[in-house]
């Protein structure tokens, strides 16, 4: 149940995530549009845009705060254990990242007619660099999980401890991370881009029926161009860093990958595995491993046997295509596979309770996967017969399928970049720290089942609420349309401001 629960409230709360990331900085774009140009129209659709960008961004903190609460209290023992390595990036994420992005994007709300251009431009990109620091931490604090590195186990505390300034480097420099984070940056600006592109695109084709003044049709024509090259440039970066992301899973969580290839025994891994639209059926010999850059895949049986050993963590030499022995100085991650394996009662030869398997749900692996790339091929091809409906100046006439299109656009990619983080988080298990700690030895030893459900069922409920506050107060305000600027009083770039409460 607690994982139930840290599941759904983490899925909902990255419902928010990848679109106040992109947002944040396509807004600044459109501002700087309109600084350069001193193009009204670039200043209306700066206004729109930011306006649904604030909105998210107020549901992204509130939904964020329950995931601070669920460490302590349904995950301690986990907590207990990591919090000598997750506390660096997550105080700097708060210290740093939060502030600087909630302090930034408070005066560029509230400065537009008390802050010189310039200095109100600066205000809204800082808002966006406190977003991109905030994603670092994070993702560094995930990736560690996936990749344990730059820590030792000490025996005498049972916790894992970063190994002093150097640890918090190899943190960041965490091979997984450096793919990890380039590929969650680029499916955020595709949804960043669908979601621009879908309500421009909405907006452009409902208005043309209603015969809405030309310098509307104009913005939205624009705003539809801007979100789809967006789209499509976001979702080519996104299929290049997932190539490199899966290839350097392959070597850390070959365990992971083998469930999303469906390749369970050793008949179907080996020199020559072809990739597997359904379970079962391989289509095109040798795919598998020309993608994941390896000459023998492995499979599921043989990880089993091999990785997670009595010898300690073994590693999947990609290059060569052999298991290679962990080292037990690099990082303590076999110290701390002995250590957590003693501490298991009852089974003092066994690093898990009898019947916890090591291997993760195949069919969860397998279809989260596809789903991700699926529908991520599908927002990117929506993005491309948006450009062509609307080259030079042309708009298609109304019609359903152009409305589904609208409303599809922003919803693909963000239901990708969900199946990516159910595949990331749930294909890993049963190891909330692969390969050191199950996550079964994470989860709060006095807290009941009880206390859980009932928090569950009052978050599930709390979180619809805020989800039909959200979509209510989004339709509201994309139904309005452009906001009509008559007349920008800002500050001149000379002026004294001042400062009284």
């Amino acid at each position: 149940m607690a994982r139930w629960q840290f599941g759904i409230t983490t899925v909902y709360h990255y419902l928010f995530v990848p679109l106040t990331i992109s947002l944040s900085v396509l807004t600044a774009v459109l501002q700087t549009i309109w600084n350069k140009t001193g193009n009204d129209t670039y200043l209306r659709l700066t206004k729109f845009f930011g306006r649904l960008f604030l909105i998210n961004f107020a549901m992204g903190v509130v939904t964020g705060i329950v995931q601070e609460f669920q460490f302590g209290m349904n995950w301690s023992e986990y907590s207990r254990f990591v919090g000598d390595i997750f506390g660096a990036p997550l105080a700097l994420e708060a210290l740093i990242a939060f502030f600087l992005e909630s302090t930034f994007l408070g005066i560029w709300i509230f400065g537009w007619d008390r802050l010189s251009k310039k200095a109100h431009l600066v205000t809204i990109w800082l808002g966006a660099a406190g977003t991109f620091l905030s994603s670092i931490f994070i993702v560094a604090a995930n990736a560690w999980m996936q990749n344990p590195s730059g820590a030792w186990f000490n025996p005498d505390t049972h916790r894992a401890e970063l190994n002093g300034v150097r640890g918090f480097g190899e943190v960041l420099l965490n091979p997984v991370f450096l793919t990890q984070w380039p590929h969650t940056i680029a499916t955020s600006f595709m949804v960043g881009g669908g979601f621009i592109a879908g309500i421009a695109f909405y907006l452009l084709i409902k208005k043309t029926k209603q015969e809405a003044p030309s310098t509307d049709l104009v913005a939205y024509a624009k705003s539809v161009k801007l979100g789809a090259w967006v789209l499509i440039i976001a979702g080519a970066a996104t299929i290049i860093t997932g190539d490199f992301l899966g290839k350097t899973m392959v070597t850390t969580q070959p365990m992971k990958m083998a469930a999303a290839e469906h390749i369970l025994t050793s008949k179907d891994g080996g020199e020559s595995v072809g990739f597997q639209i359904i379970p079962g059926v391989p289509v095109f010999p040798g795919m598998v491993n020309f993608l994941y850059g390896t000459p023998v895949v492995p499979d599921m049986e043989t990880i089993a046997a091999e990785q997670f050993s009595r010898e300690g963590f073994q590693h999947w030499n990609r290059s060569e295509g052999v298991w290679a022995p962990g080292v037990p100085l690099q990082y303590g991650r076999v110290s701390a596979y002995d250590q957590l394996k003693d501490r298991v009662t009852n089974l003092p030869e066994d690093f898990l309770p009898d019947g916890y398997s090591t291997t993760p749900s195949v069919p969860l692996a397998f279809w989260s996967f596809r789903l991700m790339m699926g529908l991520g091929f599908l927002a990117i091809a929506g993005g491309v017969v948006l450009l062509v409906v609307t080259r030079g100046a042309r708009t298609p006439r109304p019609a359903w399928y152009w409305t589904a299109l609208s409303i599809a656009l922003p919803l693909l990619p963000l239901l990708g970049n969900t199946c990516g983080w159910i595949f990331s988080e749930m294909a890993r298990q049963p190891w909330i720290v692969n390969g050191v700690m199950p996550t079964i030895q994470g989860v709060s030893p006095f807290v009941g089942t009880g206390p859980v459900v009932l928090s569950l069922v009052t978050y599930t409920v709390i979180y619809g609420a805020l989800a039909v506050v959200e979509v209510g107060l989004m339709l509201k305000y994309i139904r309005m349309g452009l906001p009509q600027v008559t007349e920008v009083t800002i500050k001149d770039e000379g002026e004294e401001l001042s400062f009284a409460y």
